[in-house]
């Protein structure tokens, strides 16, 4: 057996748990599956499985050495593909890591379209505010919003989503509609902080500009809690457009200060995987990219089909 089949082999051990449901996976023979780990094991000079009564668990060698391993093989599936002329079939499991604003954003019907034009293609969804490891989880795609924190990951911009204070009805009501954006200064805000300091906001209208600080007296830190409570009607919030999508089309929230206008938010797609990028990642991209840029009109859609067929509905 090749290096690249022993390579296969490890990472089937490792996500099945076992030498003898690894073996029915590959359809080899147990003993096979052994020798190809006791390979892999010599051949490194060290322990990559720990081997128990209970099953097997991975050494931390071990589980660094899962990652690589996948990471190596995709690639090589990649080279193969697009050498041979293959690539338009994607297939393989995509895990993409994304922050839950970001996944508001994206319909669900366009995502159910895009994994039913990729028959052969799985994936993970895992949503999250930017805390996994996208080498240790082996995230192939990270969809983040706002400024991106120095690394040597590679970034696309995919576009922007713009922001707005956005309250309930019943809120302002109650407390007011701001004119202007230092008179929120007296409004109860719902803050998702972006660090340990208070929220400086920029807006400008025309040629003026004012800057206001928020405190919040309540800051949350998923995106899902600061939706309910402002829903509720506890206070009004800066939020991008496609958090409250839904609710500002059936007027449960509304949004104010129209006239002032925030930065914009970019939108980025993050590849831990360096320069070379795997094809279903950079299909997922496009996609998305897609999708932002014609807000999921069928339109945009079909342009995205002709120009590269596996990639949606």
């Amino acid at each position: 057996m090749d290096k690249f089949g022993d390579f296969a082999t490890y990472i089937s051990v490792y996500e099945t748990g076992a030498f003898s449901a690894a073996a029915r996976r590959l359809n080899v023979g147990q003993p096979a599956v052994s020798k190809a780990i006791a390979r892999l094991e010599q051949q490194l000079n060290t322990r990559l499985l720990l081997r128990s009564t209970h099953g097997l668990r991975p050494t931390e060698a071990g589980q660094q050495f899962y990652l690589r391993a996948r990471r190596i093989l995709q690639d090589v599936a990649e080279t193969e593909s697009a050498i041979s002329g293959s690539a338009e079939v994607l297939t393989g499991r995509l895990r993409v890591s994304s922050a839950s604003v970001f996944a508001r954003l994206i319909e669900l019907a366009d995502l159910t379209g895009f994994l039913q034009s990729n028959p052969a293609l799985a994936m993970d969804l895992l949503l999250d505010e930017g805390e996994l490891g996208l080498i240790e989880e082996g995230i192939d795609i990270a969809l983040r919003i706002g400024d991106l924190p120095d690394s040597a990951f590679t970034a696309r911009k995919l576009g922007v989503a713009q922001q707005y204070v956005i309250g309930a009805p019943a809120y302002f009501e109650r407390a007011g509609i701001p004119e202007t954006p230092r008179e929120l200064l007296r409004h109860e805000m719902v803050i998702q902080p972006r660090s340990l300091v208070a929220e400086q906001w920029v807006f400008t209208r025309q040629q003026h500009r004012q800057e206001v600080v928020l405190l919040g007296r309540v800051r949350v830190s998923a995106a899902e809690c600061l939706r309910e409570m402002v829903i509720a009607g506890f206070g009004a919030t800066i939020a991008c457009e496609g958090l409250f999508r839904r609710e500002i089309a059936n007027g449960s929230v509304v949004a104010v200060l129209a006239d002032w206008q925030l930065p914009p938010l970019p939108l980025w797609a993050v590849f831990p995987s360096g320069h070379f990028i795997p094809a279903k990642a950079r299909a997922f991209a496009d996609f998305v990219q897609l999708l932002l840029t014609n807000a999921g009109t069928h339109k945009g859609l079909d342009e995205l089909k002709q120009a590269n067929p596996c990639l949606v509905l």
